[in-house]
């Protein structure tokens, strides 16, 4: 009996080390979450803003993926709105986009590995209060070369004509030939502008000049001191104002005065005022799309017959970027230097 007894306080020990053995190895080994803090929000705008993250330990498994969680109510996770900023450990930021103008929002960075979701502290932010129509500091208005005046607009760090250009002579006082005839337009290899339907009195005193690219070309367009905005600067424009997908309303004009019905998602909170004033079409010279449409020219180009522009449309509220050929007449918006 005393050897069995023995025995068995041999066994219960041997199995109590193989159980703290095997518990203390099981313990070391499991993975954990990622520790990880949120930066501080920044470069706050009306519709977007900053901010990151720095993970610090991977919780013993690799980063499969990170970014920051952002809502308008506390506690944000990956279920909300989110950005994703490639793998691993480390610092990384984030841009944060489509917000709404005096507006809290709440943000956390947030890293994803085998073990499951990590979240860094909660910070929030403001975003910048909606502004209509700020004029330009110092310069309310401008004035091209007839004499035709201008408002001007404060959007982010730009100054833009809160007008399509009008304008028929370059800022040197050179004319800029008026072609009205449809198969002479869609021909042309030189400067040209006109008015939609040939009909300054009902579109081109509200919607300003149709040209063609060989006029924006000339880079005599704008009033001195101004030009036609590079494909880059629109791009700064629309993503100011919350990216490509929905900066259309902040730039056209309320209501359907000009706009076909419904005009999508418009509030011209940027005070930008753009009209669907329609195009000149390229092969055979006609007008077309007028209340449908808005057209601008950028002055960069995608190829030697083809020229990168910007165009709203009545039914959506996003920004399209594409590029026209050099016989299309398209309406201009000039940005100061």
């Amino acid at each position: 009996m005393k050897n069995e007894s023995n025995f068995l306080v041999f066994q219960l020990a041997i199995l109590s080390v193989f159980l703290i053995f095997s518990l203390g190895c099981k313990k070391d080994g499991a993975k954990q979450l990622p520790v990880l803090s949120t930066d501080t929000v920044s470069n706050i705008s009306q519709h977007t803003a900053s901010s990151g993250g720095n993970i610090t330990s991977d919780g013993g498994a690799t980063i499969t993926s990170r970014g920051v969680c952002w809502s308008t109510s506390p506690s944000p996770d990956i279920n909300d709105d989110t950005t994703s900023n490639g793998t691993g450990t480390g610092s990384f930021t984030s841009n944060i986009t489509g917000l709404n103008p005096s507006t809290t929002y709440y943000v956390r960075a947030y890293a994803v590995n085998s073990a499951g979701t990590a979240y860094g502290n909660q910070v929030d932010f403001t975003t910048s209060d909606l502004t209509t129509g700020t004029p330009c500091p110092g310069m309310p208005t401008m004035t091209d070369y007839n004499g035709n005046v201008y408002n001007t607009v404060q959007i982010g760090t730009q100054c833009w004509m809160k007008e399509n250009l009008k304008t028929t002579k370059y800022n040197n006082g050179s004319a800029i030939p008026l072609v009205p005839d449809n198969n002479v337009w869609s021909t042309l290899s030189t400067p040209a502008y006109c008015w939609y339907n040939n009909d300054y009195s009902t579109y081109g005193s509200v919607h300003g000049a149709l040209y063609n690219w060989f006029a924006v070309e000339t880079g005599n367009l704008c009033p001195t001191g101004w030009h036609v905005p590079t494909d880059a600067e629109w791009t700064v424009l629309t993503d100011f104002l919350g990216g490509s997908n929905v900066a259309g309303g902040p730039l056209k004009e309320t209501g359907t005065t000009h706009w076909n019905t419904p005009n999508t998602g418009a509030t011209n909170s940027s005070g930008f005022t753009a009209l669907p004033g329609g195009l000149r079409s390229d092969y055979d010279g006609l007008f077309k799309n007028i209340g449908i449409y808005g057209y601008w020219w950028s002055s960069s180009a995608y190829s030697p017959t083809l020229f990168w522009g910007r165009v709203l449309c009545y039914n959506n509220s996003g920004v399209t970027s594409g590029y026209d050929d050099n016989n299309y007449g398209l309406s201009v918006r000039c940005v100061k230097d």
